[in-house]
């Protein structure tokens, strides 16, 4: 088997840097106890103001008086970790999150559909940095090793599945990049082994007596001598992220670029368990209040992180909020089975035209679930009660008896002059059971203006015509 390592080795940053627009100011991640914050991670700017990890809160604010800092928050990070993997069940079923600031997935048996690891290399580089997400990637015979030399550092992430080349890079690792412990560094150290190569070397029974046996196991898992036994990663069965925000946002139009993170975040999460959301919803979380919630249904599943936001704005900046808010959320609790829409070769539509699936879902978002209604057919031959509407994400079948576009509430007397009789008589004779019972004779006519109109009048007689309808 082949595997591949997706190294993360500033993930949390990462995480923190998708939350803002601008990422080119100087940002910092604190961790420690509230009397003594230290810095746990910067950015580029950051770093090229000499702010670097381990500095205290009050040095670093020194050297970069712009400096914005944030707490460090190791659930949300494990949160996107966990979201990654699920991106990265797309191209895998064998996906683990075993190893720490990582996610391994094998990838033997993708090659049918992803093409060789160079192909498959160059997509996963271009979707992860589409995330804004810092990665490493290493492919290995085996998870630990790639997970060793994706680790380890830039100059070993391009090395493919050769056996005989992951190995030579494992022996040119250094004993304290190699992803060891602590205490079995130091043992390498002193016995004056500096890299893998010369550990490798020694006798096995001499380094045994020497040295715990954790660090023989870990180097033949590493070497592919014994297998590593992982927990494989399962998607989860809903999406559930939330966003907070360091100040209160008061504008709708402040909450577009968090919004459009979470979905992109959704649309991965959709595509990965190859399934549609049909409901979102969106949590707005106040100071001292209960949060708004925001429900952006649609007719039918869908998955493009495109039109889900833009429905998902829409139905936002009609939405009032009691107060400023604080966090944003959205949930999608149900994923129905996702069916895309079929296309024709030739679409001589326009760029900017609308498929009636997309132009539906607009005007539902703009103008509200009620006022947009489809039309259903009633096992009724009046014709003033054969229809009704309803929401639906179907089209009306429409009956085998030619009726007009536009059916009139109520029937009026025909003003209009006949010039001559296209079809006709229909007899429709229904309703003796409710009180309500119809006899008529009707009758597919145009008028002297050059219109058609669907006329009735009574049973064996010319007129007068009594207007129902007109024909488009």
């Amino acid at each position: 088997m082949d595997w591949v390592c997706i190294g993360l080795p500033q993930l949390a940053l990462d995480k923190r840097q998708r939350e803002v627009a601008d990422t080119t100011q100087p940002l910092a991640l604190l961790s420690g106890p509230v009397q003594r914050r230290i810095v746990h991670v910067a950015n580029i700017a950051a770093q090229q103001h000499g702010v670097r990890a381990g500095l205290s809160l009050a040095s670093a604010q020194a050297l970069c008086p712009g400096l914005q800092w944030h707490p460090f928050d190791p659930v949300a990070t494990e949160q996107l970790r966990q979201r990654i993997a699920a991106w990265a069940y797309r191209f895998s079923a064998q996906v683990t999150t075993d190893f720490p600031d990582a996610v391994v997935l094998e990838i033997g048996r993708s090659r049918r559909l992803f093409g060789e690891w160079p192909e498959l290399q160059a997509r996963l580089r271009e979707e992860l940095r589409s995330w804004g997400i810092t990665h490493r990637l290493c492919a290995a015979p085996y998870p630990m090793a790639a997970h060793v030399l994706a680790m380890a550092g830039d100059e070993f992430d391009a090395w493919g599945v050769d056996s005989h080349r992951v190995q030579a890079a494992l022996g040119c690792l250094p004993v304290q990049r190699a992803g060891l412990d602590a205490a079995s560094v130091l043992s390498l150290q002193r016995l004056g082994l500096r890299q893998l190569r010369q550990v490798f070397e020694l006798p096995r029974d001499g380094l045994a007596r020497r040295t715990s046996p954790t660090l023989l196991l870990q180097l033949d898992r590493m070497r592919g001598l014994l297998p590593t036994p992982v927990r494989y990663y399962h998607p989860p069965d809903q999406f559930d992220v939330r966003i907070e925000f360091d100040a209160e946002v008061e504008s709708h139009l402040a909450l577009a670029f968090p919004l459009r993170r979470l979905i992109d975040d959704l649309g991965l999460f959709l595509s990965a368990r190859d399934g549609g959301a049909q409901q979102l919803n969106l949590f707005l979380a106040h100071e001292g209040r209960p949060p708004t919630q925001v429900v952006v249904g649609l007719l039918s599943p869908e998955r493009d992180p495109a039109r889900l936001f833009e429905l998902a704005r829409t139905r936002l900046e009609q939405a009032s909020c009691p107060a400023p808010v604080r966090a944003l959320r959205v949930q999608v609790t149900h994923l129905p089975p996702f069916v895309p829409g079929t296309q024709d070769l030739f679409d001589s539509r326009s760029q900017q035209a609308l498929t009636w699936s997309q132009l539906r879902e607009r005007l539902r978002a703009r103008l509200g679930d009620a006022s947009v209604q489809g039309v259903g057919m009633r096992a009724e031959h009046r014709p003033e009660l054969a229809t009704l509407a309803h929401a639906t994400s179907e089209l009306a079948v429409l009956p085998e008896q030619l009726r007009p576009a536009w059916l009139l509430p109520v029937p009026r007397p025909l003003r209009e002059r006949v010039l001559r009789v296209l079809s006709g008589p229909e007899r429709i004779e229904s309703g003796w059971w409710d009180g309500a019972d119809v006899r008529r004779d009707y009758y597919r006519v145009e008028t002297t203006a050059g219109q058609q109109a669907w006329v009735f009048c009574a049973p064996g007689e010319r007129g007068p015509y009594m207007l129902h309808g007109w024909f488009a």
